[in-house]
């Protein structure tokens, strides 16, 4: 057996664990595209599939804030939401990628879960 097949004992693959260890990294850079890529391709691996709809959730969460902090900059309390929201975008990102290395399953503590 080769070693990309090998199951340690989580029973996740590494392939799966190194899949959604770049889904995380990924989002960290481009956003919600490689949850979205990832959705439509690895619908066969439950734990990549998991991970890839976390990630789109806090995708979907941290644009909506986004959305909220510009609109609400012109009342100029937005500008203080810009920071934080990278700052929790670049940590919560992190976690998850962190957590997956292991063959955990991570859950965004405050994402909406739009995608089931």
């Amino acid at each position: 057996m080769s070693d990309s097949l090998k199951v340690d004992e989580t029973g996740i693959s590494q392939d799966s664990k190194n899949l959604a260890l770049l889904n995380w990294i990924g989002t960290i850079f481009f956003g919600f595209i490689p949850g979205l890529v990832l959705y439509f391709i690895k619908k066969e691996d439950a734990y990549v599939f998991d991970q890839a709809k976390e990630s789109l959730n806090w995708s979907i969460t941290a644009g909506l804030i986004y959305l909220a902090a510009v609109i609400l900059t012109f009342v100029l309390i937005g500008a203080l939401l810009f920071p934080i929201l990278g700052i929790c975008h670049l940590v919560f990102c992190i976690m998850g990628a962190v957590a997956v290395n292991d063959g955990k399953l991570f859950r965004v503590p405050f994402a909406l879960r739009l995608i089931k």
